[in-house]
């Protein structure tokens, strides 16, 4: 399991071409939160461009990197690909278009104009989904020949769709803020744009919804670097069969924190400030993880029994 990064501009071309807008919009909104002292919700206004442009950077490269994967090609996923970039570009006209004109572009029914730009980001976001659910269903189908690689891959695109699943909240009845023009928020138990986080702006007063968002998103990541760092530093200490049961191990903890994550924001709880039912949750969480990585690495079978199976 390796990645020929000589080679990532022969992967998915549309996601390439993507990730390369992207990673330039990045570099004109950091050189906006620098000279545009305009801020909107408590934060610069051109830092929801700068985070946006980022996280797709990451995701389209770990996609079209997934996608190479593949035994053989897939129109399906290729086409599936395709459509998440087609969403992904109608979601950041409208958030820059947004910045540009002053105002917000999540949960902003203010006027006719800003509530059909959110409507429309709402159902590019949908669309972005189901062909991302398309691509797991392919990548489960066409089976990856590395064990290793197919368990992270799996693992990251499922549970990245649970992180897409963790932001529902945030346009539920529940959330409505009680404020004229504003349909949601991210924010449980505050309104949005108090006090947060450096950078990454959750709410330290508060719940917030996009912290689990985030976390399940980058399972995309985090499993698949995992099983990189297996395969790098233990390769020759644990057999293929034990290095994929630790990955499927890691994927459901990573699950579980994700929905841990929601639940606590669900209840207006800060990240750093947990109360002692979401300190248990968390301990309980750390324990059975430690006892099953125990068990797994307990039934792993030596390097020549791997080798004569």
């Amino acid at each position: 399991m390796t990645i020929a990064l000589r080679r990532a501009a022969h992967w998915h071309r549309p996601l390439m071409v993507f990730v390369y807008a992207m990673a330039v919009l990045a570099v004109v909104s950091a050189v906006g939160m620098l000279v545009d002292s305009r801020v909107l919700t408590g934060v610069p206004i051109w830092l929801k461009p700068f985070k946006f442009a980022v996280s797709f950077v990451v995701y389209g490269t770990t996609l079209a990197w997934m996608l190479s994967l593949l035994p053989r090609r897939s129109r399906i996923a290729e086409w599936a690909a395709t459509v998440i970039v087609a969403t992904s570009v109608i979601e950041m006209v409208v958030i820059v278009g947004q910045v540009i004109r002053g105002t917000t572009s999540h949960f902003n029914d203010t006027t006719p104009l800003n509530a059909a730009l959110f409507g429309v980001m709402g159902a590019s976001i949908m669309v972005l989904f189901f062909a991302h659910f398309v691509i797991g269903i392919v990548v489960l189908q066409r089976r990856i020949p590395d064990r290793i690689a197919a368990r992270a891959v799996g693992w990251g695109l499922g549970l990245s769709l649970l992180g897409m699943l963790a932001a529902v909240p945030m346009v539920l009845p529940a959330q409505d803020p009680g404020i004229e023009g504003i349909s949601g928020a991210h924010s449980v138990g505050v309104t949005d744009g108090g006090a947060g986080l450096p950078l990454v702006g959750w709410s330290t007063t508060g719940g917030d919804l996009r912290i689990g968002h985030f976390v399940g998103l980058h399972a995309l990541q985090a499993l698949p670097i995992l099983a990189i760092l297996l395969s790098r530093f233990l390769g020759t200490r644990l057999d293929e069969r034990t290095r994929a049961r630790l990955v499927v191990v890691a994927g459901a903890a990573y699950g579980v924190l994700t929905v841990l994550l929601t639940w606590q924001a669900l209840r207006g709880q800060p990240l750093l400030r947990p109360d002692a039912l979401t300190l248990a949750a968390v301990a309980a969480l750390v324990v059975v993880t430690a006892t099953a990585t125990g068990l797994v690495v307990a039934r792993r079978r030596g390097p020549e029994l791997a080798l004569a199976a």
